[in-house]
């Protein structure tokens, strides 16, 4: 039985200003650290305190979508209302998305109206990661979720109930530890350990100190990104 996709947690220096941010930005509820997705579909955010700075770029970011350009200007808008500011990390003058980054320096893009790969996910369309092929269709087989997409070497899944995707193209070097991470929950029916042996078999390794304080073993998928699998 597949694992259920817990959370998407981040790591931050001041995790209740970025709850705020987000479920600001998102219009979302806060709760107890943790932002709550808006419907069934959407990912839930966890924010935790970080164990160093962020000394580099992520290797994961949202991609926020617009159904007009108007809706992607307010969006823009009030993220600066909020705390955030525009970086540059490489995009081209001609393409149209906005790149920002939140008041902890997370990237996150959003969209320019028309995406057919985002059309229907959603206003966070996706979270869009550095990795392998290979790890796309590891995170398919964890999570029982289809593969979406697989063509020159980038990958995305969904899940089966639709939303936002996850999506893979492409390895770069890691800056530090990863701030964004997933957290896993066993399936009704299977213990943590089980699972555990189960993600094993499917190309994770240990990681870390293989348990934290609450409980969590600590796995890294193929490309070595650390995630979490809760009791």
């Amino acid at each position: 039985m597949a694992s259920e996709l817990s959370a998407i947690c981040l790591a931050a220096e001041r995790p209740e200003r970025l709850v705020r941010f987000w479920a600001g930005l998102l219009g979302r509820k806060p709760d107890d650290g943790t932002v709550l997705p808006g419907d069934g579909t959407g990912f839930r955010l966890r924010f935790v305190p970080a164990a160093a700075p962020k000394t580099g770029q992520n290797r994961a970011h949202f991609d926020l979508t617009s159904e007009t350009l108007a809706e992607q200007e307010r969006t823009v808008a009030r993220a600066l209302e909020l705390g955030a500011r525009h970086i540059d990390v490489g995009q081209l003058p001609e393409e149209e998305h906005v790149v920002l980054a939140d008041p902890e320096g997370n990237e996150f893009c959003v969209i320019e109206p028309g995406n057919n790969f985002l059309a229907g996910c959603g206003f966070v369309g996706a979270l869009a990661c550095d990795g392998s092929q290979q790890v796309g269709y590891f995170w398919s087989a964890a999570l029982d979720w289809p593969l979406v997409w697989d063509r020159d070497e980038e990958t995305a899944i969904q899940s089966p109930r639709g939303g936002s995707k996850i999506s893979w193209g492409g390895l770069s070097p890691r800056n530090g530890p990863d701030r964004v991470r997933f957290e896993l929950v066993p399936a009704a029916g299977s213990d943590q350990q089980a699972e555990v042996e189960r993600l094993l078999s499917l190309g994770a390794v240990r990681a870390g100190a293989g348990r934290d304080e609450a409980g969590r073993i600590v796995l890294a998928d193929p490309d070595g990104t650390e995630f979490s699998v809760l009791r």
